[in-house]
C-alpha cells in the first residue's frame, strides 16, 4: 500500500511538472506572436512615415521644377522681347 501511495505520488508530481512546463512554452509562444505583431506594426508605420516622406518630396519637387520652368519661361519672354526691341533704344527694365 505504501509503494502504491509513492506511485501516485509520483504519477502526481510527473504530471503537474509536464503541465507547468508546458504552460511555460505556450506563454514563449505567445509572448513570441506578441512581440512579432507589435514588430509587423511598427514596420507598418514606418513604411507608412516613409510614404507620407517621399510623397513630401514629391510635392517640394514638383513645385520646385514648376517655378523652375516658370523662371525659364519668364527669361526667355524678357530675352525675345529685348531682340525684338530696337538695338539703338535702350531696354527698359
Amino acid at each position: 500500500m505504501k509503494r502504491l501511495g509513492l506511485f501516485v505520488v509520483a504519477l502526481i508530481f510527473a504530471f503537474s511538472t509536464t503541465v507547468m512546463a508546458a504552460d511555460k512554452a505556450a506563454d514563449k509562444a505567445v509572448k513570441a506572436a506578441d512581440v512579432k505583431e507589435e514588430a509587423a506594426v511598427k514596420a507598418a508605420d514606418v513604411k507608412e512615415e516613409a510614404a507620407v516622406k517621399a510623397d513630401a518630396k514629391k510635392a517640394k519637387a514638383a513645385k520646385k521644377s514648376k517655378a523652375k520652368k516658370a523662371k525659364a519661361k519668364k527669361k526667355a519672354a524678357e530675352k525675345k522681347a529685348d531682340e525684338a526691341a530696337p538695338a539703338d533704344a535702350p531696354a527698359v527694365k
